[in-house]
């Protein structure tokens, strides 16, 4: 168990200072974080909403931060290229996220086309019914995403990484919330970069 918090403390770490420089970055995790808990919540009462909440605002919003405002260049930070980044990172990097969004977007296509999803259901009725269907296919693709990654780590490197990422990506939003609950403060003042004073070699 030390070895395991010991590693799950190593990925966050990492994925803090290697993804998370831009502030506009870190204050639309920061609202991701505060969905994803109310989606957890709501999983409970109504799992096809709360996969809906999940995927457009928590995904699209922590996605975007990723996209648009994360820089991409060498980073002077940590020393290292964006694309030894891209090619260390345990989780999803920029090439698999682009992936795994565009099966969530074409998922609803697919059903609309094929409501029955190839026999795999009932088809829907109405429109709530529709909606309904498409939380229930971004549900179980948000569990296949986590599964498949999890095997795939097993594979390049060992169960107890999987296993350590999946438990990272599972409290991120309660890690996130305590990380960068100031972020849209500094944005306020107009800090857009974070100075990372806290990870420059001293």
């Amino acid at each position: 168990m030390k070895e395991f918090l010991q590693e799950l403390a190593v990925q966050r770490w990492d994925d803090h200072r290697f993804y998370h420089h831009s502030r506009i970055n870190q204050s639309l995790h920061l609202l991701s974080a505060v969905s994803f808990v109310v989606a957890y919540g709501l999983l409970f009462v109504d799992p096809a909403w709360a996969a809906i909440l999940a995927w457009c605002v928590s995904m699209t919003s922590r996605q975007a931060g990723h996209f648009f405002f994360e820089p991409r260049g060498f980073d002077h930070v940590n020393k290292v290229s964006d694309e030894y980044k891209e090619e260390i990172k345990v989780g999803y990097n920029i090439r698999r996220k682009i992936v795994l969004m565009s099966v969530w977007i074409g998922l609803p296509l697919v059903l609309w086309l094929e409501p029955s999803l190839f026999g795999a259901i009932d088809p829907a009725e109405g429109w709530s019914g529709f909606v309904h269907d498409v939380g229930m296919a971004w549900l179980a693709l948000g569990i296949t995403g986590l599964v498949f990654r999890v095997l795939q780590l097993w594979w390049q490197q060992s169960l107890r990484t999987g296993l350590v990422w999946m438990t990272k990506i599972l409290t991120d939003p309660f890690h996130d919330i305590a990380l960068y609950h100031r972020a849209p403060l500094h944005l306020l003042r107009g800090e857009l970069i974070d100075p990372m004073q806290h990870v420059r070699p001293h």
